[in-house]
């Protein structure tokens, strides 16, 4: 394996950072473990979960509401992640950073709170054909309700979006571009600052789907001018059930609470409630306590790496791995755009995906196979479903070597 890795140019010491990943010791059907499955969920570092393991056996509380030391420890521990994710994002103020359950909230929060005040019937939504369900399914609802219309920008048969037509979608209807920042499916990364500044102009709002993009690429939300831009925290070695939703106040407080309850209000009277102020006016109820500290750590160490490290070492695993699946025969790459992060979709010529899957699986090799929540991306490229093998700064050249051994095994079973 390492001298397979030293074939990577970027100085990076993956070897040392994969002794952070227990999981990644494990075998699988008596092989080792070569988990290419990130983009669905990524795995934790012990840091990350040894920081939830420490709130649950030493600090376990609720937050924002006790007095005792507990309360007050773990309010500072939660609220210190808020602290992180404005270093992350690059917000002006922590008063932006709305803790959700993950993008796909992030993403219902704002159609829900802000679309139903802002959109009106001949309205229009506009988001593009990369999206995931999350993407789609929230402002389908708003615009069915609203009488509003959805709006699709083209891409073409690289899986990158066509400028041009976005271009001649916006009008003064456009109320919200609703895009992701990379594809799930695909990798694609769309170039975000140059349409978040061609809505503007039109006189829209912008919201990103970042949680492909914050595992792989630093992200600025006020070099990019985003309106809303949201991520989820297992993308980012951090905990499943927590995210984090970035929007400029003066949007966020123009909106009514996304749900009513606990921890949301100054004063409850049965005449009238006064809700808090940012960010704790979207917060209501406990949270995802642990979650919320567990994503404090997963910042703490993408960040002691570098985000810019990981992206070199992603783009050159990307590289690799692009040219050994090419080289296979009746073997076809779905997604060719020319800015990609480290995703490889494929289909293999006479085999369905989920046999493909099932046979690697039974070779240690974890892939994601299906639509990937993605069904309009597979329509586009006219095919039922793929084999993904989505890539992390925690794999190797060894592990996209092993990738391709598996797949000769699926030749000839299936041959």
């Amino acid at each position: 394996m390492s001298s397979q890795t030293s074939l990577i140019s970027a100085p990076f010491d993956v070897e040392k950072i994969r002794e952070d990943f227990p999981v990644l010791k494990q075998f699988i059907h008596g092989k080792p473990l070569v988990y290419l499955d990130s983009a669905a969920t990524a795995q934790k570092p012990t840091v990350v979960v040894d920081s939830i393991r420490h709130f649950h056996e030493v600090d376990c509380a609720n937050i924002h509401r006790g007095v005792h030391e507990l309360s007050q420890r773990s309010t500072a521990a939660y609220e210190e992640t808020r602290s992180k994710a404005k270093q992350f994002l690059n917000s002006k103020t922590t008063n932006e950073l709305i803790f959700v359950r993950g993008t796909t909230e992030g993403i219902n929060l704002v159609a829900s709170s802000w679309g139903r005040k802002n959109v009106r019937e001949g309205d229009e939504i506009v988001i593009s054909a990369l999206e995931h369900h999350s993407n789609i399914v929230p402002w389908q609802m708003l615009c069915e309700e609203k009488g509003a219309k959805l709006r699709v920008i083209p891409m073409n048969d690289r899986g990158e979006l066509l400028l041009e037509e976005y271009a001649k979608l916006l009008n003064p209807r456009t109320r919200m571009v609703a895009v992701t920042h990379v594809s799930n499916a695909l990798g694609t990364i769309n170039p975000i600052k140059e349409m978040i500044a061609m809505a503007h102009q039109a006189g829209a709002l912008t919201l990103i789907d970042g949680a492909q993009a914050a595992p792989h690429l630093k992200v600025d939300v006020q070099d990019l001018d985003a309106d809303f831009y949201t991520m989820s925290g297992h993308k980012v070695v951090g905990p499943t059930g927590i995210g984090i939703l970035y929007g400029k106040a003066a949007l966020l407080n123009a909106m009514p609470p996304y749900q009513g309850g606990g921890d949301m209000i100054k004063m409850v009277t049965f005449e009238k409630t006064t809700y808090a102020d940012l960010p704790y006016k979207f917060e209501a109820g406990t949270p995802n306590i642990a979650g919320g500290i567990g994503l404090g750590a997963a910042f703490d160490y993408v960040s002691k790496i570098g985000l810019d490290k990981i992206a070199a070492y992603e783009h050159e695993l990307l590289l690799y791995g692009t040219e050994a699946l090419s080289r296979i025969p009746g073997l076809r790459i779905i997604g060719t755009a020319r800015e990609k992060a480290a995703v490889l979709s494929f289909v293999m010529e006479g085999i369905h995906p989920h046999d493909i899957g099932t046979v690697l699986d039974r070779q240690g090799i974890a892939v994601r196979t299906g639509h990937h929540c993605a069904q309009p991306v597979m329509d586009w490229f006219h095919v039922p479903a793929t084999t993904r093998a989505s890539l992390a700064f925690y794999n190797t050249t060894a592990e996209i070597d092993a990738l391709i051994a598996g797949l000769g095994k699926v030749k000839e079973i299936f041959s």
